[in-house]
Order: C-alpha cells, then structure tokens, then sequence
C-alpha cells in the first residue's frame, strides 16, 4: 500500500490495492473485463451522448450518464452486482425564445444476482428501481419506476470476441407529476479484441416507450466505434468513441448519437 494511499483516505485505499492486486491482467484481458456487465470488477464509467437534431428545433442534446458499477461477493458461488445510472442533462427549448433545461433525470439502479464462478456463458438477473431524482419537469418524470432486467454473454478466454445483449423494462408506480411509463431497453453488443488493449465495438440502445403512438414507440440506432485501454500510473482507464445513426425514431427524436466514455477500472 502506497503512502498516497494511505494520505487520501479509505476509499482511495480500496481503489489502489485493488489495482495493485490484479497488475499481472494484460489491457487485453482489462478490456474483456470492462466488457462484461456483471464483472466482479469496481468502476465508475462517465458516459456522454450527444444527440442531434433533437426536437422540433434540431438542437443539441446532451445526456452525461455517471455510472458507478459496484460489485458484492455474497458466497463463493455467487455476486451482486449493482449498476446505477445518474443522468446530467441538458435538454434543448422546445419552442423558439426557450431556455435550454439544465439539470438531473431519474436515476436507475439494477441489481444482477450472477454466478461467481462462471464460464464461456456468463448471465445475471435482478431487479431494476427508476428513482425520482429528476430536477425539473422537463427532464423527466417524478414517479417511481420498478421492473426486471437481465443479461447475457458469451466470453471465452483465449477468444477476443465478447458479446451478448441486456435488457429490462421499467413501468411506473404510484402517483406522482409527470405521468404513467412503461419503458423497455434492449441493449446488443458485439466486441473485437486486439493484442495492447484495442478493441472495435458496436452497443446500439434500442428503445420502446409502450405509451406512446404507434409509429412513435421505437428508437432503433445502427453504428459502432473504438475503445482502447491506458492507465493513468497504475489505474486502468478505458475509453471509448462511437457514433449511431437512429435508422428508426420517433418524430422529432434526435437522427444522430455520438458518444463518448472513460471508464475508471478498479480490479481486485
């Protein structure tokens, strides 16, 4: 343990052992671990969406997801593995002469009850809870939300490839403003593993609002982009940049999304 350890306190302390303790990992294999949704892995991934073209004005929406990816050794055959998402946004006017809205959504956490010991198909399952975090009208609803999620890939070693698919859907419950939802999300994901920590990768978020019109329900996005992993000192870091185009939209849904992400890796 490193004097700066032991300086910046507890939580640091966890962070550096836990990178320390699995130094011998390859950016290869760091990369395959990032990965893998229910990894028994620390991180905390910023994720930032531009969405263009956004609304009845085309403007410019951008959606920062802080999401903290916490795992929980239950017994030797299984985990917990929590995931909760934190959205920053700022949500362009609707009508000309408008503010832009600036503020927080609903914050979602999942909970993946997954084997600890698992190999070739890894898979996890639980519950996923929408809090009503959401800072102004605009950005969301304020009602609770509540429904299953799951997930499910393939990830052998000595193979670079790492795919699968998560999904969920979140209806609304109780009362409260901003109206009833029923949400689902289907998330595919298809990674090719280079030697040195390089990989391709396509991870389309498909959407369906349940409530909407037919014709308005579905945001179905095509594209891809490149990750690589580095470290800052001993911390492995990945970071990745892609762009998908949503080949079907609600009216005035956004046409293009680019997104960018740094995932900061605490393996044990």
């Amino acid at each position: 343990m490193s004097r700066l350890c032991k300086q910046l306190g507890f939580a640091l302390f966890v962070a550096c052992g836990a990178t320390a303790a699995r130094a011998d990992l390859s950016s290869e294999e760091l990369a395959k671990l990032a990965q893998n949704p229910v990894a028994n892995l620390i991180s905390v991934p910023f994720q930032d969406n531009v969405n263009l073209n956004d609304g009845p004005l085309k403007k410019t929406q951008n959606i920062l997801n802080i999401q903290p990816v916490i795992p929980f050794e239950l017994n030797k055959d299984w985990n917990l593995i929590t995931r909760t998402i934190v959205p920053v946004i700022s949500q362009p006017p609707l009508l000309p002469g408008e503010d832009r809205t600036n503020g927080i959504g609903a914050t979602q956490l999942s909970a993946f009850l997954s084997p600890a010991n698992a190999e070739g198909i890894i898979w996890g399952i639980g519950p996923i809870a929408q809090i009503p975090t959401t800072s102004d009208s605009a950005l969301g609803s304020y009602r609770w939300g509540l429904g299953p999620t799951f997930v499910l890939l393939k990830m052998e070693k000595g193979s670079p490839w790492v795919y699968g698919f998560l999904v969920n859907n979140v209806w609304s419950v109780g009362s409260g403003a901003g109206g009833s939802y029923n949400n689902f999300l289907l998330q595919p994901f298809l990674n090719y593993n280079f030697e040195g920590g390089t990989y391709l990768t396509t991870a389309p978020i498909l959407t369906a609002n349940w409530k909407a019109d037919s014709g308005n329900q579905w945001t179905v996005p095509i594209g891809g982009g490149i990750g690589h992993i580095f470290h800052l000192g001993k911390l492995p870091v990945n970071a990745q940049i892609s762009a998908y185009y949503n080949a079907v939209k609600p009216d005035f849904g956004p046409n293009w999304q680019i997104r960018a992400q740094v995932q900061l890796m605490f393996p044990k």
